[in-house]
Formats: structure tokens, C-alpha cells, sequence
């Protein structure tokens, strides 16, 4: 699947010396990598009770490998907490996904290949969390910076809500090529209508809330992220116009690396 371009813009350039930040990892280098993810989704309909509609959370051992065209990610074994779904990722050994990148390090596109027996539960499940790493990466600025330097990655999303997504980007600290980068994460629709998924109709947007931080730690020469945390959350209110039925979600992201 494509994955919206980023355009990064630089606000200020940072202290001496400063470089163009470029990711210069060769082919075939490899790095073993684990991403999590949980997100958070509570739901409530006018002065109903709030009902629980999150995911469970997911941990994600994988071997990244530079290939010619991106980044090969072999997936190892798939944990949760969810007992079903954690017995379905149980056929899931071994999947392989993709993801295509920018020489700014922007990814460009993502590419999923379950291994075949993998059950649809595992599959959407996989999905969904490589949808929310891959709009928490980082792309760098078309200008040399040094420690200190500052940067916007603007990105659209295109869901049900269209969300115009702004990253502020400081680079805090460089030891060689390992950069730490501390993000700021805020989402503004671009619309104000949600389009509910299965032609099921629309909902007018009234309130609309989705802000966050993190550190990240990147290695120039490595293909993904060696350490970090985002986390982005807030809260949306959406009416229908016809019922006057309000509807309040309250959702929070959060997407981690280790080595």
C-alpha cells in the first residue's frame, strides 16, 4: 500500500557542524528489531455507558535487511495478551512485510505477505500496527543541520477522517551517526465530515483533538529505528445530523522500538 508523501520543511538549522542527514545503511545489512504497539479506543453514544473498543496490543520481533528497493522485514513470533488472537498468530512465524523508502529515510510504501495460513484476525492485526509505526516515522530535512536543528514533516492520512499531520522534529543529540530525536505529533481534519466505513454514511465533525511526544533514537547506518517511544492521543466528538446523536471517541497510540 502507497504511504502519503512527506514534505519536510526546516525551521532552523541547529549549532555547527551541520550535514545533510542522510540514512547511508549499504545492501544487505541486517539488524534484529522488535516494534510495539497499543492503541487505545473508547466509545460513547450520547449518555450510554463508554464501551472498550480497543485492539489488543501487539509485540513484534523482526530481521530488517537493506534490499535494492527498501527495507525486507521477516517477521518472528507475534505476542499479545489477547489468548485468541495470540493462538492465531501462532501460523503467522515468518511473514514477511516491506517498506519502501525516500533517500530522506521517508517511507513510501509498505508491503505485507502473511505467511499463508495466517488466520484474518492476525492479518488485520499485523496491519494495523505497521499502519500506525509507519505514520510515526521520521523523515529529514532537504538541508544540513547540526544538534539543536529544528523540522516539520507535514503528511496527509487518509482514513474515514482525513487528517492533515504536522511532526515537529528536534534533533537533541548526535553520537556519530546514532541521532536522538525528540517528536511533536498534532493531526488537524481536513474535512469536516467522517465517512463511516461501509458506505454506512457520515458524521459531521464538531470537536477533534489527536497531539503527542516521543523521543526516537536513529542510526544512519542501521534501516530502522534502534530505541523510542511516540505517543499520540486525544479526543473526538461527532454528531449526526439527523438523529442529533452525539458520538465521543477517546483514542491514544503508542509505538515503541528496541533492539
Amino acid at each position: 500500500m502507497p504511504i502519503s508523501a512527506a514534505a519536510t520543511t526546516l525551521v532552523s538549522p541547529g549549532d555547527e557542524p551541520r550535514e545533510l542527514l542522510r540514512p547511508r545503511y549499504a545492501v544487505g545489512t541486517s539488524q534484529e528489531v522488535t516494534l510495539r504497539t497499543d492503541y487505545r479506543i473508547q466509545q460513547q453514544v450520547n449518555d450510554q455507558p463508554a464501551r472498550d473498543l480497543s485492539p489488543a496490543a501487539l509485540t513484534i520481533p523482526m530481521t530488517a535487511s537493506a534490499g535494492t528497493d527498501g527495507v525486507d522485514l521477516v517477521l518472528g513470533a507475534v505476542t499479545t495478551p489477547d489468548p485468541a488472537l495470540n493462538k492465531a498468530f501462532t501460523a503467522a512465524d515468518g511473514s514477511q512485510a516491506g517498506l519502501g523508502m525516500s533517500d530522506f529515510g521517508a517511507i513510501t510504501e509498505l508491503r505485507l505477505a502473511p505467511s499463508p495460513d495466517t488466520p484474518n484476525t492476525a492479518r488485520a492485526a499485523l496491519e494495523q500496527a505497521f499502519y500506525q509505526a509507519v505514520y510515526r516515522s521520521i523523515a529529514f530535512p532537504d538541508e544540513p543541520v547540526g544538534v539543536g536543528a529544528v523540522w516539520t514533516v507535514h503528511q496527509e492520512i487518509n482514513g474515514g477522517v482525513s487528517l492533515d499531520q504536522v511532526t515537529t522534529a528536534t534533533l537533541v543529540g548526535r553520537d556519530g551517526d546514532r541521532l536522538t530525536i525528540d517528536l511533536q505529533v498534532s493531526q488537524t481534519p481536513t474535512d469536516s465530515v467522517w465517512l463511516l466505513p461501509n458506505d454506512a454514511g457520515a458524521l459531521d465533525i464538531e470537536g477533534y483533538v489527536m497531539e503527542g511526544v516521543g523521543t526516537i533514537t536513529v542510526d544512519l547506518g542501521l534501516p530502522l529505528p534502534v530505541s523510542g517511544t511516540i505517543e499520540v492521543g486525544g479526543q473526538q466528538t461527532y454528531r449526526d445530523s439527523y438523529s442529533a446523536s452525539t458520538l465521543v471517541q477517546t483514542q491514544s497510540t503508542r509505538v515503541s522500538w528496541a533492539e
